[in-house]
């Protein structure tokens, strides 16, 4: 925000701050200084960073405010130049003026006043209201609008100025504007609202867009004589919705959109009503309307003062603090070494914790204060659970030759409906700047996918390992249900090149094995079913649920040809998403040691000949079902499909391991056990011995 080093200069007391004293003060204050540009007449403007939580910092007054508090001045509080008398209030909706009528409908606006003056003289400002604009970068329009930007830039509230005359019946009402109500600006664009915005109307039709802009056949021109003065807080989220919409970015808007206080508002109103019947004449009527329930009552919070010397490491007495945070414009209570009740001001919005006034401590003692300590600590504290499981499943993923990515949340809407699991819809966001992907992503695949592109058209070459390019991702995914809930799930994602279909889908079923033993355990093991596809991007004859101990674990399979197609793949892909808050509950891994086996195994590998569509975990099951003494351990070897054996078969490979703990196992002995595991077979799954 810009401001003037002499405007800031008369809030406060004692010689004129020159600009290099100004700007180290709001630096130590926590209001760094972007640009700095000398003006003619000696002033000086300064561009000052606010963050978004301080709302009450957007004007010149809130800034002389922490200057105050940074250098011990008093502050010169601007004061009416003479008194409009007490508003009318009104508990309910309407209330009724001696020159117009007020309703709010809906509770849209938790405090809305109106003043009028009659007879005023528009015309140019003062000079010194021009100067003050004009140091600041705003162009001079006519005194009384003038008076309103005045207002903006000292006290940081806006407000809107109509010409009486023009609005029917003389009666305002803040309501929703209705399905394609038309309104034109003061910057003279037409604008079509929508029922989501909020306006500012007469008895006919809108007049100002509220929060946000005033609309031009009501503004304020050289013929106007009677002036109604709106003065209103409005809610942020709505304000800045309506901006949005429409690209309206006004001064106005911005400071709605950061909290303008209820509790100025009255205050504040009765100095822009003062000051426009001091620079253009004419009557004030006496009274004011002022529609809304009762202003709350300030926070009150308490601040242990031990508990602060021991977070700012600084060795300073209840009264210190105490008066510190009084210079901030606070109230305090001081009993002994607690302070037992600190009032923030009603407009510090962003004061509502303990911790939020030991901040305010620290930056009115001085940020430079605080010790700093030379020396580390010996030992950093150990990492979370959660920490070292994300490392253990990275440098997994990574010893298996894929490569993390981080991309961005948001994808094209028919992106989303490609990967969204059945029976839950798109979440999107509705703004101009997402206009091309404003749907939150159900799934990362679409954004691997992408980048698997990029790699693509930049000639990248398939890892050595497994010859494919391999990328991973943890990243949350969005979904909404019919009844309008937000689901939201945090996922391993992972992308494989499948060349040759069949190899991919394994090495992807055995990349799932592996992180789930990293980080579970040897003993864990992932049960695939194949199943229906949970959305449309994957392919009917290669999709499978992953399923770890009964619970479910995610899903993996080919992606399908159409959305290879969509992003112009060349090669194949496959990919897997499981439920990255499952794996990691799974560390650390359960593991046992145990001596070294004194006598050899003996170890068979058996080839069956099965039906196609027979699972390995079958297979598993059946050889294990036969308990054959002295076994253990069983593993998965390969799988042949071709000649001689016949369409619709497939061999599988495995391992079997056995061992005596008491002695050296001879091979006579373990061909019983061997015959029994394939007549297991032979009637559990159909096997054939393969010769």
């Amino acid at each position: 925000m810009n401001i003037s080093v002499n405007w800031i200069n008369a809030y406060l007391e004692g010689n004129p701050l020159s600009a290099d004293e100004l700007e180290a003060a709001l630096t130590r204050a926590g209001f760094p200084i972007e640009e700095r540009e000398d003006l003619p007449g000696g002033d000086v403007r300064l561009d000052v960073e606010i963050t978004s939580n301080r709302g009450d910092a957007l004007c010149h007054l809130g800034l002389a405010r922490e200057v105050a508090g940074a250098t011990g001045r008093r502050l010169l509080l601007p004061m009416a130049p003479i008194a409009p008398g007490d508003p009318e209030r009104a508990s309910g909706e309407v209330a009724r003026h001696t020159s117009v009528d007020v309703r709010v409908e809906e509770r849209l606006c938790p405090r809305f006043t109106a003043r009028v003056l009659r007879g005023v003289a528009v015309g140019p400002s003062p000079a010194w209201l021009r100067e003050r604009l004009e140091a600041i970068g705003l162009r001079p329009i006519n005194n009384v609008v003038d008076v309103t930007n005045f207002a903006l830039f000292e006290m940081g509230q806006p407000s809107h100025v109509f010409d009486l005359d023009t609005l029917a019946e003389q009666r305002l009402v803040v309501r929703h504007a209705t399905a394609g109500e038309k309104l034109t600006t003061l910057d003279h664009q037409d604008l079509e609202l929508t029922t989501d915005d909020v306006v500012v109307a007469d008895a006919e039709r809108a007049r100002s867009l509220a929060g946000v802009i005033g609309g031009e056949d009501s503004g304020v021109t050289n013929a106007t004589t009677n002036v109604l003065l709106e003065a209103a807080p409005w809610d942020p989220r709505t304000v800045r919705d309506t901006a949005r919409r429409y690209n309206l970015r006004t001064d106005a808007s911005h400071r709605f959109e950061r909290v303008v206080d209820v509790g100025q508002i009255d205050e504040c109103a009765d100095r822009i009503a003062a000051l426009i019947h001091e620079v253009a004449g004419g009557e004030l009527v006496p009274g004011a309307i002022a529609v809304g329930p009762p202003l709350p009552p300030d926070p009150r919070i308490e601040l242990r003062v031990e508990r602060c010397r021991a977070i700012l490491g600084l060795d300073a007495g209840a009264d210190e603090m105490a008066a510190t945070l009084e210079g901030l414009g606070f109230v305090c209570d001081t009993r002994g070494e607690i302070i037992t009740a600190a009032t923030p001001p009603h407009r510090r919005h962003d004061v509502t914790r303990e911790i939020d006034l030991i901040e305010e401590v620290a930056r009115g003692l001085g940020l430079d204060a605080i010790p700093v300590h030379d020396a580390l600590p010996a030992r950093p504290a150990p990492p979370q659970a959660s920490e070292e499981a994300l490392a253990a499943l990275g440098n997994a993923l990574t010893g298996m030759g894929f490569y993390e990515t981080v991309t961005f949340s948001f994808v094209t809407r028919d992106e989303a409906a490609l990967f969204m699991p059945r029976g839950l819809r798109v979440v999107a966001v509705d703004e101009a700047r997402r206009k091309e992907a404003p749907a939150l992503r159900p799934s990362a695949v679409p954004s691997l996918l992408s980048c698997r592109r990029v790699n693509q058209h930049a000639g990248v070459e398939p890892h050595e390992v497994g010859g494919a390019v391999r990328l991973f991702e943890t990243s949350a995914v969005f979904a909404e249900t019919d009844a309008g809930a937000t689901v939201e799930n945090r996922n391993l994602t992972l992308l494989i090149d499948a060349p040759e279909p069949q190899t991919a889908v394994r090495e992807l079923r055995g990349a799932v094995e592996t992180i789930v033993r990293r980080l579970g355990g040897p003993d864990r093991s992932v049960t695939v079913e194949p199943g229906e596809p949970s959305c449309d991007a994957y392919r009917a004859d290669a999709f499978a649920n992953l399923s770890l101990e009964g619970q479910r674990l995610g899903v993996f399979g080919l992606i399908d040809d159409a959305a290879q197609k969509r992003w112009e793949l060349e090669i194949p892909v496959a990919a897997a998403e499981v439920d990255l808050d499952a794996l990691l509950e799974l560390y650390p891994p359960a593991s046992k040691a145990e001596p070294l086996p004194e006598f050899p195994a003996i170890e068979r590998d058996l080839s069956v000949v099965v039906k196609e569509a027979t699972a390995w975990a079958d297979i598993e099951q059946a050889a294990l079902g036969a308990h054959p003494d002295l076994l253990e351990g069983l593993r998965f070897v390969g799988v042949y499909r071709g000649k001689p054996l016949e369409t619709g078969q497939k061999s599988v490979t495995f391992r079997l391991r056995f061992r005596d703990p008491a002695r050296t196992l001879r091979h006579e002995e373990v061909d019983p056990q061997v015959e029994g595991v394939v007549r297991a077979l032979e009637s559990a799954v159909g096997a054939e011995l393969r010769k």
